[in-house]
């Protein structure tokens, strides 16, 4: 996950140097080269919202022991972020002005606190714009943060129910082996027990011809 976040760190220093240096270019600019340089600025302050969102996503992942360093930079990083869209946010509206005036042309000195309070309201409109594109973020980030999390938990419960079933499978031949060493043990019971049976009659049919050879040899020696 770290290796993530530093590509991302290496992606926002560069796009925010390009940035900075576009936006000390824009009041040295005029007509149409301005208008392309202020609309891809803005496209690349977009790029660069994206990659702090990534990076916020990133640093939730990062084990609890790191977590801290790498906030206190995502932090760093968003204060210059700030920085970067006020910078800009004052240059485009200069830019605006200057379109205006040269829109509005001699009449403009006699409009000038119309202006101010034009300029006034647009500051106030722009900025409520980017809250509101902030909060939007934040809403679609915290939106696929929970459908992860939802797909994770239906991950995890297939998982259990896949083990259930096979702690099911595994029980149920536990009992069946279970039940066959018993029979077996019977099997083998029974036939110990025919065993020392024979054993026995052996013995005492041994016995009882031993007996009578015995007897038979005695009586003999008497007859004669």
């Amino acid at each position: 996950m770290s290796s993530d976040f530093e590509a991302y760190e290496q992606d926002f220093g560069t796009i925010t140097a390009d940035i900075t240096n576009k936006i000390g270019r824009i009041p040295k600019l005029s007509g149409e080269e301005k208008t392309q340089l202020v609309l891809n600025v803005d496209k690349q302050l977009e790029e660069v919202r994206e990659l702090l969102e990534q990076m916020d996503l990133e640093v939730r992942e990062i084990p609890i022991q790191s977590r801290a360093m790498y906030n206190s930079r995502l932090k760093s990083y968003k204060q210059e972020m700030e920085k970067l869209e006020k910078d800009f946010k004052r240059s485009r509206i200069a830019y605006s002005d200057e379109v205006r005036n040269e829109l509005l042309g001699d009449d403009a000195g006699s409009s000038e606190n119309q202006l101010i309070k034009l300029r006034e309201e647009r500051a106030h409109l722009l900025d409520n714009t980017e809250k509101l594109e902030r909060s939007s973020r934040r809403l679609e980030a915290g939106y696929q943060i929970a459908v992860e999390t939802e797909q994770v938990g239906q991950e995890i419960l297939a998982n259990l129910h896949t083990d259930r079933e096979k702690i099911q499978r595994a029980r149920e031949r536990l009992r069946e082996t279970d039940a066959n060493l018993g029979k077996s043990s019977r099997i083998l019971t029974g036939m110990l027990r025919r065993i020392i049976q024979n054993r026995i009659l052996v013995f005492i049919l041994g016995a009882i011809i031993l007996l009578t050879i015995i007897l038979a040899i005695y009586f003999n020696l008497r007859g004669h």
